[in-house]
């Protein structure tokens, strides 16, 4: 048995030692999300159903990882990501099983959940072009392929190409325009970019308020998470900052979900459900709207007023699996573009 073997297993019987303990009821979680919302909604459900919530936190990528390292004998019950991209491809690696639950799909709407009943979205954002309204109206601004004409040359403000986020942008732009298209917005994308591709969402806006850019591409929650931080230099660049939703004549803004799936080898299968639909009720899509700044799956939930303050948008209805399926093809177009 190698070393790295050796270590492995150890680290396996930990993790299912740690997951054992407490009530003989339980559910495991491998959760890529790390809000307050989340651990508050999980104590709820233990409280209310009696069944303990165990949790391991890690990136995506690592869960997956993971789960497709520990085979049939994982722990897990559900796996949450914070984009319909990875659940894709969790989906596709055979790492999760259909639930099909009628709660989930009455719910849910059909664009924010997996048509084969492999996962469900729990909240929504939406990708958005922010500015600064101390000192521009915004009036420029139309559409995300009009970012690459020249008159916003030195303008633009964006995170690495390695952020999902971006990945699950460009995945449904060849979704709707194929791949060469694509290709020539990511091109024109670097020609206009202020700086090299660097830091968070946040520090986009920062950058845009201190003058290092026009316009950059955010997450909708990232902008209330400055609007109203305990931080007064990120409170006072959060309302500085001015929200467009792209693409309103048109198909309308790219939105992505954070979502969970059951896993394919879940112990607690029926835990698992449990929990997935208690997290979709009005009660739950509440709390995430009101605590982290996201939209709801449902339509029937109130929007936070700082959400709401930015208006309403048209969202585009792509089925989220597209984000997955083409997720290859948009990491290769950002390689070849040059998109650090």
């Amino acid at each position: 048995m190698s070393r790295i073997y050796a270590i492995f297993c150890i680290l396996l019987f930990v993790s299912a030692g740690l997951f054992a303990q407490g009530t003989q009821e339980s559910v495991n979680v491998y959760t890529h999300r790390h809000y307050e919302a989340d651990a508050q909604l999980f104590e709820q459900f233990e409280n209310e159903t009696g069944i303990s919530v165990n949790v391991v936190t890690a990136g995506a990528d690592e869960l997956i990882q993971r789960l497709s390292q520990e085979g049939e004998l994982s722990s897990a019950d559900i796996l949450i990501t914070a984009d319909a991209g990875r659940l894709e491809y969790a989906k596709e690696l055979g790492l999760l099983q259909k639930h099909n639950s009628e709660d989930i799909q009455s719910a849910v709407l059909p664009a924010y959940r997996d048509v084969e009943g492999y996962w469900t979205g729990l909240t929504i954002r939406g990708r958005v072009i922010v500015y600064d309204g101390a000192q521009d109206d915004g009036s420029q601004l139309s559409t995300y392929e009009a970012l690459v004409d020249p008159s916003f040359a030195d303008s633009l403000l964006v995170r690495s190409s390695a952020n999902i986020y971006n990945q699950s942008l460009l995945a449904s732009l060849i979704a709707h325009h194929g791949v060469g298209q694509a290709e020539a917005w990511a091109s024109g994308m670097v020609r206009n970019m202020a700086r090299e591709p660097q830091g968070n969402d946040r520090d986009q806006m920062k950058a845009l308020v201190s003058g290092e850019g026009r316009y950059a591409i955010v997450n909708t929650y990232y902008v209330g998470l400055l609007q109203t931080s305990n931080d007064p230099f990120e409170r006072e660049v959060g309302q500085r900052i001015r929200v467009f939703f792209p693409n309103q004549d048109g198909r309308g803004t790219h939105v992505n979900v954070s979502g969970a799936g059951i896993t394919a080898h879940a112990p607690n299968r029926e835990n698992a459900q449990k929990l997935l639909e208690y997290l979709v009720t009005e009660q739950s899509q509440e709390v995430f709207a009101k605590a982290n700044f996201e939209y709801p799956v449902r339509n029937d939930v109130p929007l936070h007023p700082v959400v709401a303050s930015w208006g309403t948008f048209k969202a585009d209805e792509l089925n989220l699996s597209s984000l997955g399926a083409f997720n290859t093809e948009a990491v290769k177009i950002f390689d070849k573009t040059g998109w650090k």
